[in-house]
């Protein structure tokens, strides 16, 4: 394979930029590239680096060799100053000297390919990063350890073991030997137990990626881009006194409590005779539909629309909160949250709201982050050794001793 490179760190101006280089004969290039070929490897080591013999930056310089690398070919990383001139010309020095770039997952795939990782483990590094909440990281993490596919080895060779003691009994019935007995049916029936509890401790992948989706709605001028900007913690949708300001679905992401979670302002909901408003209004309620949970921002205990969001909403989770508590001091009404947009009052309380709506549905005990495919392979398996079993418990392939 030929030799590659990628920038491993986001390309934009940073304190630090580092960029991967891999492939056999990538560490002919040390010695133009530093000055010098004789890098200890698996040492973090400062040198200069050169363009064309020209210093571009002193930067920090890993090696590794052979097997000893992340890809199992001869690699290198060279940390550099994040500055963006330093970066291109980084790439143009790593393009002259015949170097490729490499399309995304390249690294991991050469692993795999080299049988430095599994497939499941090779998975688990792109579940790694798409890794949303503390729990899917913990989750992730165990499977691109290797805990996943030790655990399923331990039933391939449970699986195994009873399969040779069957064959045995099979191939040398005849002779007198007896391979099967009563403790077969017991160790298989602990097999099928103890495999049926490992699925059910997997969470499929396909529910971690579905994103925690919070809409805001409400009448006009109720405060509820406000409530949208607080939230996030800086001004993504605009404000003003005008009523209709809010027009398209505004979408933003915020991390709390270890849950992230996809944010929705949309507008504000009236009768209208501007066609382009009233679009931005037929969205908001079609978005409705496509969230978990809805929060509705009113300005006043009074609002007569109180009724009629909660009739739109339906059976979905519903916040009411009561924005604008800083002049609505003497009637609260019946809120789920009180808040004031402009002073912060409240805030705390409202996002806790909005996390108990996920964290009770999120699945506390689960050991294994798994795919589709793992899951209709595990039942099949599990099916094949109930059936086995019972055969087993019904007379089946027991020889007569009499």
């Amino acid at each position: 394979m030929s030799v590659v490179y990628a920038l491993a760190t986001p390309p934009a101006k940073s304190a630090i930029c580092v960029f991967r280089v891999t492939g056999v004969g990538c560490l002919d290039a040390l010695s133009s590239l530093f000055g010098e070929a004789d890098i200890p490897p698996r040492f973090f080591s400062v040198r200069p680096f050169y363009n064309s013999g020209v210093l571009v930056d002193t930067v920090g310089v890993l090696v590794f060799s052979g097997d000893k690398s992340y890809t199992g070919e001869d690699s290198f990383e060279v940390h550099a100053h994040g500055g963006l001139g330093v970066m291109s010309l980084i790439t143009e020095t790593l393009d002259s000297c015949g170097f490729e770039e490499a399309p995304p997952g390249e690294f991991t795939k050469r692993a795999f390919l080299n049988n430095k990782i599994s497939l499941n483990e090779a998975e688990s590094v792109l579940d790694v990063i798409d890794s949303a909440s503390a729990d899917d990281v913990y989750l992730s993490s165990r499977s691109l350890s290797g805990g996943f596919s030790k655990k399923v080895r331990d039933f391939a060779s449970a699986i195994n073991d009873l399969r040779v003691r069957v064959e045995g009994e099979i191939d040398f019935s005849d002779e007198g030997e007896n391979f099967m007995d009563e403790k077969i049916i017991s160790d298989l029936d602990f097999l099928v137990c103890d495999f049926g509890l490992f699925l059910g401790g997997c969470r499929n992948k396909k529910n971690m990626s579905v994103k925690n989706k919070v809409v805001f709605v409400g009448p006009v001028n109720s405060g509820k881009s406000s409530t949208f900007n607080r939230l996030l913690g800086f001004e993504r949708a605009l404000i003003s006194n005008i009523p209709g300001t809010t027009r398209d679905i505004i979408e933003s992401e915020v991390f709390y409590s270890n849950l992230s979670f996809s944010l929705f302002d949309t507008a504000g909901i009236r009768d209208t005779d501007d066609s382009i408003e009233a679009m931005g209004i037929d969205y908001a309620k079609s978005e409705i539909g496509n969230a978990d949970v809805v929060v509705g921002v009113f300005d006043s205990p009074l609002d007569g629309s109180i009724d009629y969001f909660t009739s739109l909403v339906g059976d979905k989770g519903f916040i009411k909160v009561l924005n604008k508590i800083d002049l609505n001091k003497s009637e609260l009404g019946d809120f789920d949250c009180l808040i004031s947009a402009k002073t912060g009052e409240g805030f705390d309380n409202l996002k806790k709201k909005i996390v108990s709506f996920f964290s009770e549905s999120s699945n506390k005990s689960a050991t294994f982050l798994v795919r589709d495919r793992h899951i209709v392979l595990f039942n099949e398996a599990i099916e094949a050794l109930k059936k086995s079993l019972f055969i087993l418990k019904s007379g089946g392939g027991f020889r007569d001793s009499r």
